[in-house]
């Protein structure tokens, strides 16, 4: 099994959902008492929120760079950013590193394409739905992206930090979500994206009445399938 090393704390709600469905899927896989060899390196979210809003994402990379190389050091094997907005500067990233970074984006449009779907809506930070890092991995898997429009682009992005990074997950909030993702359907999405890992810790596939790819869930899935391949 290759050590995995996550970088966490982007928020550390959902870095624990992270380190449980990477232990159960490990557990799935392999059975007994087998579960993930992994390293976590969680870095302070008020840092990465501060060069969020001054849109500096080049110290954003100097953190994570300096927590990858450190679990690079270690032993892991394959690194795991542990939130979608942090891959805006995976590729950067990976040319510091001798490991693998597992992309989230690449894991979702292969998750997507499995399923024939070829138009998707996204809702996340404002980053992952403006920004091309995302949407490149897409076009390359032949599927087009739909965001929201701007006033709810900021509605998410706002509650992603200030509500979901803190443990708050309102019923209100819960229902705009809920609206905003019928107004991609019928723009003609196929399925949405919840491209905020912290969004499937609140609304769930069961709760749905089309397909949504949980970003964080496919994510740890490839991390799992990284760390017992040959």
């Amino acid at each position: 099994m290759k050590i995995l090393g996550l970088v966490g704390g982007t928020s550390w709600v959902s870095t624990l959902d992270y380190y449980k469905l990477i232990n159960e899927g490990v557990n799935e896989k392999l059975g007994d008492l087998n579960f993930a060899e992994c390293i976590i390196y969680s870095v302070n979210y008020q840092v990465i929120k501060q060069n969020v809003d001054a849109d500096d994402w080049d110290k954003n990379l100097e953190i994570l760079a300096d927590a990858s190389i450190k679990l690079q050091n270690s032993g892991a094997k394959g690194i795991v950013l542990c939130a979608n907005t942090p891959h805006l500067v995976a590729d950067r990233l990976q040319e510091k590193l001798q490991v693998p970074v597992i992309h989230i984006a690449t894991a979702t449009a292969n998750a997507i394409k499995a399923q024939g779907i070829r138009k998707v809506g996204m809702i996340g930070t404002r980053l992952t739905m403006e920004r091309e890092f995302f949407r490149t991995k897409l076009e390359a898997a032949g599927i087009e992206m739909l965001i929201p429009e701007d006033d709810d682009r900021g509605f998410i992005h706002y509650t992603i930090f200030e509500e979901f990074g803190r443990g708050i997950f309102s019923w209100e909030t819960k229902q705009r979500y809920l609206g905003i993702m019928q107004k991609l359907l019928a723009a003609g999405a196929e399925g949405i994206i919840a491209g905020c890992t912290e969004i499937p810790l609140f609304i769930k596939q069961d709760e749905v009445n089309f397909p949504l790819f949980d970003t964080l869930a496919l994510h740890a899935k490839a991390a799992v399938d990284f760390a017992v391949g040959e």
